[in-house]
């Protein structure tokens, strides 16, 4: 192998983040499908005369050619593939696929190969760019990340003792990492009784490709409490607090009188 093919390589990506270095260059840190997260150096893209810049921009599913550097390694040339525009120019929409990111980012190691994590992210951009209910969209997208990562939540029998849970309430644990029955978790430190109809939301998102979830759906209310016990699990995994949800909150909080 000549040393140009050793030091040269393509892959396709998805743009997670970018942030500027220098005067004139970016770090853009992107996941892609054999190689998962990486962060590369787009040397000259904030110049007036860069070709690559408008390949580049968050959410954008683009074809990279790459160069070995001492510490980042250079993007070379970029071209879109998918632009996944309507993103940009939808701030509920934006806001979401910036949380996308986050999440995803916040779940993987630099260099760790995650194809399913890949196609998860495409497909989750797709969505929202159609969705109707940016929400449902978003619990579907955590439900099915958390799986992938090793951390999904069970849903279907108790932690404890491992009997199918009932139509009744049960109770949510964070530090088990899952739902417990009434026997064992009745009184128990730290665990959360969950209704009936919360519980079989989050089974069916857990268990459904989206073109079944698709077209659910659901109270406020109910919702509301979905994306509590998401909120609350992913918090106690990762162990802080991302920004992208209180961003959502604020976009999506109704005007004041």
């Amino acid at each position: 192998m000549s040393l140009h093919r050793q030091r040269s390589y393509a892959t396709r990506a998805l743009v997670l983040k970018r942030r500027e270095q220098g005067e004139a260059d970016r770090v853009i840190t992107v996941f892609t499908p054999q190689l998962g997260k990486r962060t590369y150096l787009a040397r000259g893209v904030r110049k007036s005369a860069s070709r690559k810049a408008g390949h580049l921009e968050p959410f954008t599913h683009v074809a990279l050619y790459l160069a070995k550097g001492r510490g980042w390694d250079i993007i070379t040339q970029a071209e879109t593939v998918t632009s996944f525009r309507q993103l940009r120019e939808d701030l509920d929409r934006m806001a979401h696929a910036y949380y996308f990111c986050e999440l995803l980012d916040a779940f993987t190691q630099e260099e760790d190969s995650h194809p399913e994590l890949f196609d998860l992210l495409f497909n989750g951009f797709q969505y929202l760019q159609d969705s109707e209910d940016l929400a449902l969209t978003a619990r579907w997208f955590e439900l099915h990340l958390l799986r992938h990562s090793g951390y999904q939540p069970q849903l279907f029998h108790c932690v404890e003792c491992g009997d199918p849970l009932q139509p009744v309430i049960n109770y949510f644990s964070l530090e088990l990492g899952g739902v417990l029955c009434p026997r064992h978790g009745e009184g128990r430190k730290g665990a959360e009784p969950i209704q009936v109809g919360t519980l079989k939301v989050l089974r069916y998102l857990q268990a459904q490709p989206y073109s079944r979830i698709s077209h659910l759906r659901l109270q406020p209310s109910r919702m509301r409490q979905v994306q509590a016990v998401l909120a609350a699990h992913i918090r106690y995994v990762l162990e802080r607090q991302l920004k992208s949800p209180r961003f959502i909150a604020q976009i999506s909080s109704p005007p004041l009188p």
